[in-house]
């Protein structure tokens, strides 16, 4: 057996070793000592292997850092995959903090400068990664997300980032360095990055965790809700919309008596209720209880248009006009609003004045939405107030840092998540 000496104590000396006479140590020293030595130590571990953590992970590791990036699911980027129907939508060309919902508008304004759309197009280019643009500035690959995904990866192994998947977190504490308990060994680091995401989209291993360990570490978080997610609607509006599923319009949408902006971009009629673009954008800013206005004719002057209706087709019907200008299917929600079978040269001016009201103002209310089960992104987090804008790190504890969704600054829809997760990694990767 192994003799024992003053120094050079080896965790296979303490397994050879079980009860050491000459160090008389007792079961909860050997115990301790077998954990210190077998602990597995990093300057920086990264729990969450998405956009906001990889990005962190491949900044701090450029800059000479050791770097662990740790996630529970089988699979890293799931999120990035899935995106863009398969295309991921990585960013726009038009990022401005106004694009953000957060209780800090300006929180968002320092890592968006630091490392901007621009900045991250420079990395698609010089990935060789082919990409377009469609409406409102987004930017989309040209062939698939794995594309950004492989992009990521091949970074994280230039520099040396180490990244470990199907690791379930069990705790986390904090002392000269911060220990974590895994379903897979034990680790300490000097910095802890939380980019473990929010709750939406459950089915994809979504939790709250980043939340909970904002809690146990005493940060503030800001009530959460579901973003960009489709409405449900019951009763009879239920009924009339499922009748329409499939029809899509453009639309400006808007809240009804609270501040919020409009979006002017197509709605579809779902099975369910609503959805579509214009949908999904007010969706972020909607309380229980709001209703919605919707112009069904942003791009119209529709007096005019029926004056020259009533000109050109005195005899026509009312049901036959419009159907130019909306589906059939449609005429028949309105028709329960409006008489569809006079003919237009019957239509007073004040007639025309009344449908033309109602077809720019539509106001309904939304029953609820479809939740975090299909919700893109959850509005709320981690309050902005106990973290530096600059770093990301938490105020009040040195070295815990918390990045991307977990955060209360949700983008629109069009790339501003995807530019906040990069914007906020890259903060963090240089403060870590």
């Amino acid at each position: 057996m192994m003799g024992c000496n003053d120094s050079g104590v080896t965790a296979q000396d303490i397994v050879n070793n079980l009860v050491c006479l000459d160090y008389k140590l007792s079961i909860a020293k050997y115990i301790n000592v077998f954990k210190m030595v077998q602990m597995k130590s990093i300057d920086v571990i990264v729990i969450g292997a998405g956009a906001a953590g990889l990005m962190c992970a491949i900044t701090a590791a450029k800059r000479g850092k050791s770097v662990l990036v740790l996630d529970k699911a089988a699979k890293v980027a799931e999120k990035i995959r899935i995106s863009g129907g398969g295309r991921c939508n990585f960013t726009n060309l038009d990022v401005t903090a106004d694009n953000y919902i957060s209780q800090n508008k300006h929180f968002c304004k320092s890592a968006l400068a630091g490392f901007n759309q621009w900045d991250f197009i420079d990395w698609v280019a010089q990935a060789g990664i082919t990409y377009h643009e469609r409406e409102h500035g987004q930017l989309f690959c040209d062939k698939s997300a794995q594309d950004i995904i492989r992009m990521l990866l091949d970074k994280c192994d230039g520099y040396g980032v180490q990244i470990e998947v199907g690791v379930e977190i069990e705790s986390i504490a904090k002392g000269e360095t911060f220990a974590l308990q895994t379903n897979v060994g034990d680790y300490q680091c000097e910095s802890l990055v939380i980019a473990t995401g929010a709750l939406s989209i459950p089915k994809m291993g979504a939790t709250g965790f980043g939340h909970k360990v904002a809690k146990q570490f005493g940060l503030n978080t800001v009530e959460t809700r579901p973003g960009l997610v489709p409405f449900t609607f019951t009763g009879k509006d239920k009924d009339d919309f499922k009748a329409l599923a499939g029809i899509s319009l453009p639309v400006v949408v808007s809240l009804v008596g609270r501040k919020a902006p409009s979006f002017k971009e197509a709605m579809l009629f779902t099975h369910r209720g609503l959805s579509g673009p214009a949908i999904l954008q007010i969706s972020s800013y909607w309380l229980p209880g709001d209703s919605i206005q919707i112009n069904l004719i942003p791009d119209m002057n529709f007096k005019n248009w029926m004056d020259t209706q009533k000109q050109d087709h005195p005899q026509a019907l009312l049901v036959t006009v419009l159907s130019h200008i909306f589906p059939k299917r449609l005429l028949g929600l309105l028709a329960k609003v409006f008489d569809m079978q006079r003919k237009v040269q019957s239509l007073s001016d004040k007639d025309i004045e009344q449908l033309e009201a109602f077809l720019q103002a539509w106001v309904i209310k939304p029953s609820s939405t479809e939740g975090y089960r299909t919700a893109e992104i959850t509005v709320g987090g981690v309050d902005t107030a106990d973290l530096d804008s600059k770093t990301m790190q938490a105020k009040h504890v040195q070295g815990l840092y918390f990045i991307g969704e977990v955060v209360d600054v949700t983008g629109h829809l069009g790339g501003f998540n995807f530019q906040w997760a990069w914007s906020s990694g890259y903060a963090a990767g240089n403060a870590v």
